[in-house]
C-alpha cells in the first residue's frame, strides 16, 4: 500500500489502461525482481516460457502451445515495452514485455547496455501489511510496529489526546483506504 498525502486520484476513462505505481508494484514484488529498461537487449527463452505458460493455466504444453521445430531454444531480442500488472484476484504482480527479435546482423551491431547506472526502483522506506475484513472495520484496527510508524507514516499531531492522524493508502488497483492512525503507547 502507498501512502497518499493528497488523497486525489487520476480518473481512469472506460478503455484506457490505467499504469500501475511503479514503486508499489517493485515493492510488491520484491527486492530480487529488477525490469530490464525499454530499447535494452534481453534474452527469450521460447521454451521456458511454453513450460511457465503451461504451468501456471494447469495446461499440458503441447496442448495450446504450438511446437517451432525450426525456433533456437534462445533469442536475443531488443525490449520495446514493459507494462506493469496485478492480478484482481490475488494482488500476484507481473510484468508484460513486447520483445522483437534481433537480426543476426543487428546483433553483430554495437551495442551500450542502457541500465548501467540507474538506481533501483525498489522503495527504501515502506510498510507491507495483508489487511483481513477486522482491519478495515470501524471498530477494529491493526497494529503497526512503531518502526515502521515512525519511519513510514507522516509525524502524528501529538497536541491531539490521543496523538491522531487520518492516513489515505491506495492499493496496487487503485482503491483508496482510509485509516485513522493512532497512538497507543507510552511515549
Amino acid at each position: 500500500m502507498k501512502l497518499s498525502t493528497s488523497g486525489m486520484g487520476q480518473p481512469v476513462h472506460e478503455g484506457e489502461k490505467k499504469c500501475l505505481n511503479s514503486e508499489l508494484w517493485h515493492a510488491c514484488a520484491g527486492p530480487l525482481v529488477c525490469l530490464p529498461t525499454v530499447g535494452s537487449r534481453v534474452v527469450y527463452f521460447p521454451q521456458g516460457h511454453s513450460e511457465q505458460v503451461a504451468a501456471t493455466t494447469n495446461k499440458e504444453v503441447d496442448a495450446h502451445i504450438p511446437n517451432y521445430p525450426n525456433l533456437p531454444p534462445q533469442l536475443i531480442c531488443q525490449l520495446h515495452n514493459v507494462t506493469m500488472h496485478a492480478d484482481v484476484e490475488t494482488d500476484e504482480v507481473y510484468a508484460q514485455m513486447t520483445l522483437q527479435p534481433l537480426t543476426p546482423e543487428e546483433q553483430k551491431d554495437r551495442y551500450l547496455p542502457v541500465e548501467f547506472g540507474i538506481p533501483s526502483k525498489q522503495p527504501t522506506n515502506y510498510f507491507c501489511k495483508t489487511l483481513t475484513a477486522s482491519d478495515t472495520s470501524t471498530h477494529g484496527g491493526f497494529s503497526v510496529p512503531r518502526r515502521a510508524a515512525e519511519k513510514v507514516f507522516p509525524p502524528l499531531d501529538f497536541s491531539q489526546t490521543p496523538p491522531a492522524q487520518e492516513l489515505i493508502a491506495r492499493d496496487l488497483h487503485d482503491v483508496e483506504w482510509k485509516f485513522r492512525h493512532i497512538f497507543r503507547g507510552k511515549l
